[in-house]
């Protein structure tokens, strides 16, 4: 991936599918069509010499996995339409939220 910088610009490049599927992911978990976009923030440090790992957090999006008081009457599986997450439930199990929304029933 390459990163170009300028003035308040950020682009960024991708060079492998992979990259540009991670990517995808990212930008459907900070854009939102419908209401507002979210904002990353900076966690940690950045010190190459110490990890070359760059660490951010997603303002509005839930930490830990948030359910809603819906629960599934019969063995489904639910997918995010945001991120493409699925999660399989059992009857009675709660709907989780992902990247703000209930997940959908794919059946």
């Amino acid at each position: 991936m390459k990163i170009l910088v300028d003035k308040n610009i950020v682009e960024f490049s991708m060079d492998s599918p992979q990259e540009t599927a991670d990517m995808e992911v990212l930008w459907r978990v900070l854009v939102d069509c419908v209401s507002d976009n979210k904002r990353m923030e900076p966690i940690g440090e950045y010190i190459p010499s110490k990890s070359n790992i760059a660490r951010f957090i997603i303002e509005g999006v839930p930490s830990e996995t948030v359910y809603t008081d819906d629960t599934v009457q019969d063995e489904c599986t639910v997918v995010c339409t945001v991120c493409n997450k699925y999660s399989h439930l059992k009857p009675g199990d709660s709907v989780p939220v992902c990247c703000g929304k209930p997940m959908e029933d794919m059946d």
